[in-house]
């Protein structure tokens, strides 16, 4: 971090109007993106997306430029409570320098998404020490499990410390419990943010990983490239969230214990990442790993009052 106080974005309320950027790639799925605006609305609240949400250019939702202004404009927009990315796939590296950091640390709002939003939640966390949400974005929130659709808007909107995560098909690699900054995101795009201006300080932090469509070899490639690079050094707990696609997770669990041994609590099958269960959190808060019951315990609040 860069010596500066955390920031609480204030909670969303019902009847909010919730943005929808496109900062990555372009919406390839009409009806999934129109299926997540249905569930937004039904929940109770407002959106409002840019007339060009459905440019494409190439693999890219529009150019650089055009990603980033629509991304400033919505943040500026005193209506918008809250920015809910429409979809991964790539493109945040290249705009992410065009954001304007200063509007977001003045104006502070929730910001969510995951994957290749990946991006923007850690630069965003990094510039400014706001708290910033991984969860699920427009296109995969009609498709999400209930547990973690409820989960995202409980979160969200929570006046409190959210719920204890409890995650009904969690292995406990290496015991014991931890406490610290919980922070992480996609594999690959935490790799990729080694050396850059927008990489998080993992010293102490409590870390999640998730990924997708990566050959075994590939995912073993992304660890062992962390551990040369010292970023699973002193870290107080390594949680792994699902694999999708990504081979046998016992082998991938097999090579992460290689890695960081069981000097720290390790805990696998967390319902984060690339499939219907994608549970909600929050990057910056504090968290606690309770290695007797195999619970996530948050100890702080991720929002202040509207």
């Amino acid at each position: 971090m860069i010596g500066i106080s955390d920031i609480l974005p204030p909670r969303l309320e019902r009847g909010d109007t919730i943005g929808l950027p496109a900062p990555a790639g372009p919406i390839r799925d009409q009806e999934q993106f129109a299926a997540g605006v249905r569930l937004l609305k039904e929940m109770g609240f407002a959106v409002k997306f840019d007339r060009d949400i459905f440019r494409r250019d190439g693999y890219l939702a529009g150019d650089d430029a055009r990603r980033a202004a629509e991304f400033n404009a919505m943040w500026a927009d005193r209506e918008v409570k809250a920015m809910l990315a429409v979809r991964g796939g790539y493109g945040s590296l290249r705009m992410v320098d065009g954001v304007d950091m200063e509007l977001v640390r003045r104006h502070p709002k929730i910001i969510a998404g995951f994957s290749d939003i990946t991006v923007l939640l850690c630069a965003i966390r990094r510039a400014t020490g706001l708290v910033t949400f991984h969860g699920p974005t427009v296109s995969t929130l009609a498709a999400g499990s209930r547990e973690s659709v409820e989960a995202l808007f409980a979160t969200l909107a929570a006046p409190r410390p959210p719920e204890p995560l409890r995650a009904p098909r969690l292995e406990i690699l290496a015991g014991g419990s931890a406490r610290g900054r919980l922070l992480g995101g996609n594999l690959t795009n935490l790799v990729h943010l080694l050396g850059t201006p927008h990489e998080l300080d993992w010293q102490g932090a409590i870390v999640f990983l998730e990924d997708v469509g990566e050959a075994p070899y590939r995912v073993d490639r992304l660890l062992t490239h962390l551990k040369a690079a010292g970023r699973l050094n002193g870290l107080a707990g390594l949680l792994l969230g699902s694999f999708t696609d990504c081979g046998a997770t016992e082998s991938i669990w097999q090579r992460v214990l290689e890695i960081v041994g069981d000097a720290i609590p390790v805990w696998a099958n967390l319902p984060v990442g690339h499939g219907p269960d994608n549970h909600t959190l929050p990057l910056g808060v504090t968290v606690e790993m309770d290695g007797a019951t195999g619970t996530l315990r948050f100890a702080t609040p991720c929002t202040s009052p509207a």
